[in-house]
């Protein structure tokens, strides 16, 4: 049996941001678990805020579909997400409303969300770890009709949650992580 694919996408482009790291850190516990992994950067899939009359006079932006594609790839996405004002980021929504109007051929828009699982985390360097960015963000992806796992992860105080050697040092905080990567792997070992 192949290795299940399970694709990465911070929803952050800052330099030194909590969450790429924590993006990095969950895709090696990928890794080790035997999936095989692709991490993304949304830098290189450039979208305008998503306007209907740009859509209607343009279509969707090549950078969506490509996106779209990469997902529709994958049996598996996890999203690790900062929160602002107790939300997902401007970056990731408009990632998920253009996404959300590609339609290849053959199939209806937002197909792509349907056919795999998705994962939630957050990191946040205050102490409910992004919680409510997450509880968001999962209502948005239930919109889409997107199987989203239970397990998720909120990495609480995340500018102090990493050793000298960039492990994480609470052991809670890897146990959340490696449910998570376990429970992410078998439902999307179900999508292929």
């Amino acid at each position: 049996m192949s290795a299940v694919k399970i694709l990465v996408i911070p929803g952050s482009l800052r330099t030194g941001s909590l969450n790429i790291r924590l993006a990095q850190m969950a895709a090696a516990e990928l890794l080790r678990a035997g999936a095989d992994v692709t991490e993304l950067s949304l830098a290189d899939y450039p979208l305008p805020i998503y306007d209907g009359d740009l859509e209607a006079r343009s279509g969707v932006p090549e950078a969506a579909v490509q996106l779209k594609r990469m997902i529709g790839a994958h049996q598996g996405v996890l999203l690790v997400t900062p929160e602002y004002n107790s939300a997902p980021p401007p970056l990731l929504k408009n990632a998920i409303d253009w996404v959300s109007r590609v339609q290849d051929p053959g199939e209806s828009a937002g197909e792509v969300f349907r056919n795999r699982a998705f994962a939630l985390a957050a990191a946040s360097a205050g102490k409910l770890g992004g919680a409510r960015c997450l509880a968001a963000l999962r209502l948005i992806l239930s919109g889409c009709r997107a199987p989203v796992i239970p397990n998720q992860l909120t990495l609480s105080f995340a500018d102090q949650a990493y050793d000298d050697q960039g492990r994480l040092k609470n052991n809670a905080d890897v146990e959340a992580l490696q449910a998570m990567v376990q429970q992410l792997i078998a439902f999307a070992q179900q999508m292929k």
